[in-house]
């Protein structure tokens, strides 16, 4: 399968443009209000007591701002913020210097945290209950514990996968919160800022109409506002409205609902191959030549989401919304 661009996988471009585009403060913040409300009082509580903030963990579908929120979380505090991620982290000694790295009060933000080996794990527990890590010196009959004292921090943790999170982990963040995907509305608010800090012309259509092909995630609109910008500035007078939007999303394979060929494929394979189903995943990987984990992780979420296909024992299920998507008229039982 080709190159997706409503991949919500992170790449340079969008590191490029997320570094210059993301909020900074709560009240610039768009959407997940409830977890922005939290924040808040559990932010200004901290302050008033001066103490750092309870370990912070947020998961959810990628793309939906995780990243975002710590940085926010450490502006409002006022405080230093460390980025790294658990692939990034093997050994222990390498948490023990970055935890020995930081100054009072500061965040550390830990992307991907489910991808913390055991060993990491195992000095994150002290460090995070205890403010304190525990260091072997020498070996065998000569080697000795000794307990290092560390500033008072924050953890913010972020994660895709919370299930595979180990339970000792997860136990010791005091705020626990999950990310949900946005609405078109909030979409499109963020295009609309987004597009101001690009210095793009765009009208509420033009926004809205990126906003609602996006899936739900910040990350995708951004990446497809700045593509239809190119469409509009090369194409048209430079303003993106409705009719520039569909014209650049159309060529671009995204449709009506954010579904991408890709997406398109997997359920014409279920339709028009299987007679919409059940079919089994294996079967059904084979016949798109894709992984089944990538099926599984990244195709289908948003297609559950949205009620175009069910998961049963038997196999997948193309729903009679998809058939309806695709233009397939669905057999009814005599």
């Amino acid at each position: 399968m080709a190159k997706r661009i409503i991949s919500t996988e992170v790449s340079e471009e969008d590191r490029r443009i997320e570094a210059n585009l993301r909020p900074q403060r709560l009240s610039e913040y768009t959407g997940q209000k409830k977890l922005t409300e939290h924040l808040k009082i559990y932010i200004e509580a901290a302050k008033v007591r001066g103490e750092s903030l309870d370990h912070v963990l947020l998961y959810g579908p990628p793309g939906l701002g995780k990243t975002t929120l710590a940085g926010i979380v450490a502006n409002e505090l006022g405080v230093h913020m460390k980025v790294t991620s658990g692939p990034a982290i093997e050994k222990p000694g390498e948490i023990a210097a970055v935890l020995n790295g930081l100054q009072e009060g500061d965040v550390l933000f830990i992307d991907e945290i489910h991808r913390l080996n055991r060993q990491v794990e195992e000095v994150l527990y002290p460090a995070m209950e205890d403010y304190a890590i525990d260091i072997m010196l020498g070996k065998d009959a000569n080697a000795r514990s000794i307990r290092l004292d560390l500033p008072h921090f924050t953890l913010v943790g972020a994660t895709t996968r919370y299930g595979l999170l180990s339970a000792p982990l997860r136990d010791r963040f005091g705020i626990v919160e999950k990310m949900d995907f946005y609405t078109p509305a909030e979409l499109a608010e963020i295009v609309t800022r987004s597009a101001k800090v690009m210095q793009v012309s765009i009208d509420e259509t033009g926004a809205y109409e990126i906003a609602r092909r996006s899936r739900g995630t910040p990350r995708l609109a951004n990446r497809l506002l700045k593509r239809v910008r190119d469409f509009a500035q090369v194409k048209y007078n430079g303003e993106i409205t409705r009719e520039v939007a569909d014209f650049a999303l159309d060529i671009l394979n995204v449709d009506k609902m954010g579904l991408d060929h890709n997406d398109r494929a997997y359920l014409d394979m279920i339709i028009g191959k299987f007679e919409g189903g059940p079919v089994g995943l294996e079967t059904l990987a084979a016949a798109l030549g894709e992984d089944a984990g990538t099926l599984e992780d990244v195709y289908e979420p948003y297609l559950l989401m949205n009620g175009l296909v069910n998961r049963t024992p038997r196999g997948r299920v193309a729903t009679g919304a998809a058939f309806s998507h695709l233009g397939y008229e669905k057999e009814t039982e005599s």
